[in-house]
């Protein structure tokens, strides 16, 4: 059921048309992450590896490498597409994410190679690294845009359940990207994989960014957008200063729990691939059915949690999360490492589902810890700085440490690191489950507190 006008300050929104702006920003974010579970399987990261960068080197680090260079431009795409979208609304700037996110997707597949007879010599390695730079700086402004999307579209009390939805997507589109990698490479010989067959999985982004183009299009903006529009309260320049100034505090404690979600969601969604095949010696299409068995099951409950934290608060499923990263990842990996495949399942599975308690919370959580005028700017710079520092560059620093000294525990240490800083953070945050997006104009994040009584619950 939708809140009243009269009571809520906002235009009045059905439940249907919720859905539609649920499933039109959970596309963007199933198209993002659709691009990283192609890109980082195995087959895939191989055959870049040695398609565009050829030469002595392991070719996974080379993909890996090449992967984090988008992360390291994802801040300024936040820096400019975050305030840009306070300014104009958040659907025109989402239309435009969503598009140069599928395309360079698309275009990487259709890339001519360093050698061989469809090349392009020493210019292959700089387009993909340029695809790859274009791709990073549009996904900095697309997952603040999208959380902020469901967030403002969402009633009160039921904004946890509908939040779930966003991270629903980036299990779907990693399970999607898993799921074609592994036809094509079951249908296909490893040379043919390795010579044009990996493009295959490319092409299917551009027709996944375009679905999720028209649901945006067929909506009007947020309702918290369009009350801030018609008070006169909206930015008449894109309000990067006021962001910086007015909500600093806020944005380092976002960083501090980004820290541990990122390096927990790409060290497993991303790395651990890798670390299967490479370091385990577990063969592809095993290592592929295990990851996308345990993320079914990620999504299997993903929603249920995310209603539950309407229930008793985003705070408790982050906090077990932290806690739990900090004493099981260590035991986790040694499950993995014992040798038995099932052993290795049930390892991974749980720190699979210690992840799943944080993805169910984070799209009702961040969003309703910035003020609507500065809510896409401040989300989008403090989300993609973290990114940047310590999701993106996880798997290249790992895979590293471990070439590098030989202890296979490194991904273990570094989730517990991070989850011992994200800690503070999450104990400092305002619970703001049963708090109006609109409130927190006036009384929410800026002052670290959490509302309660008549005015929490309107």
């Amino acid at each position: 059921m939708s809140e009243p006008a009269a009571t809520t300050g906002k235009p009045s929104v059905d439940e249907r048309t919720v859905k539609r702006a649920v499933w039109a920003s959970a596309m963007g974010n199933a198209t993002e992450w659709y691009d990283y579970g192609v890109f980082t399987s195995g087959a895939i990261a191989v055959a870049i590896g040695s398609q565009f960068f050829p030469g002595e080197g392991n070719a996974v680090l080379k993909s890996l490498a090449l992967l984090a260079v988008g992360f390291i431009v994802r801040p300024f795409g936040g820096a400019f597409f975050g305030p840009l979208g306070d300014k104009l609304g958040r659907k025109r700037v989402l239309a435009i994410t969503i598009l140069l996110m599928s395309g360079c997707t698309f275009l990487v597949g259709i890339l001519p190679t360093y050698a061989g007879s469809y090349s392009m010599g020493i210019a292959a390695p700089i387009a993909i690294l340029l695809l790859r730079i274009i791709q990073g700086f549009s996904t900095g402004g697309e997952y603040g845009g999208a959380a902020t999307f469901i967030a403002e579209y969402s009633p009160t009390k039921r904004r946890g359940f509908f939040g779930s939805f966003l991270e629903l997507g980036t299990l779907a589109g990693y399970v999607l990207g898993n799921l074609v990698v592994l036809s094509v490479t079951l249908s296909m010989s490893a040379e043919q994989v390795a010579a044009w067959g990996w493009r295959i999985p490319f092409f299917i982004a551009l027709p996944l960014g375009l679905i999720g183009l028209y649901l945006r299009n067929k909506l009007e903006d947020t309702p918290e957008f369009r009350r801030m529009e018609a008070k006169g309260e909206a930015p008449k320049k894109a309000p990067l200063k006021e962001i910086f100034v007015r909500n600093w505090r806020m944005i380092l404690n976002l960083i501090g729990i980004v820290l541990l979600l990122n390096v927990a969601d790409y060290l497993l969604l991303t790395t651990m691939p890798t670390y299967f095949t490479d370091t385990l010696k577990i063969n592809d299409n095993t290592a592929t059915l295990i990851i996308i068995a345990v993320e079914i099951i990620q999504m299997a409950i993903i929603i249920p949690l995310g209603a539950l934290s309407d229930r008793i608060g985003r705070k408790p499923l982050l906090l077990t999360a932290a806690i739990g990263f900090l004493v099981l990842s260590w035991p986790s990996l040694k499950l993995m490492q014992s040798g038995s495949i099932l052993w290795l399942f049930v390892g991974f599975l749980i720190v699979a589902l210690l992840l799943v308690l944080i993805l169910a919370v984070i799209g009702s959580t961040f969003p309703a810890m910035f003020p609507t005028r500065v809510r896409y700017g401040s989300f989008a710079i403090g989300y993609n700085i973290s990114t940047s520092l310590f999701g993106g560059t996880a798997g290249v620093i790992v895979t590293a440490l471990i070439k590098s000294t030989g202890n296979e525990d490194w991904p273990a240490y570094y989730l517990m690191a991070a989850a011992l800083i994200a800690i503070i953070p999450i104990i400092k945050i305002p619970e703001t489950s049963q708090v109006p997006m609109d409130q927190i104009d006036t009384e929410g994040s800026g002052g670290g507190k959490s509302l309660t009584g008549a005015t929490a619950q309107r």
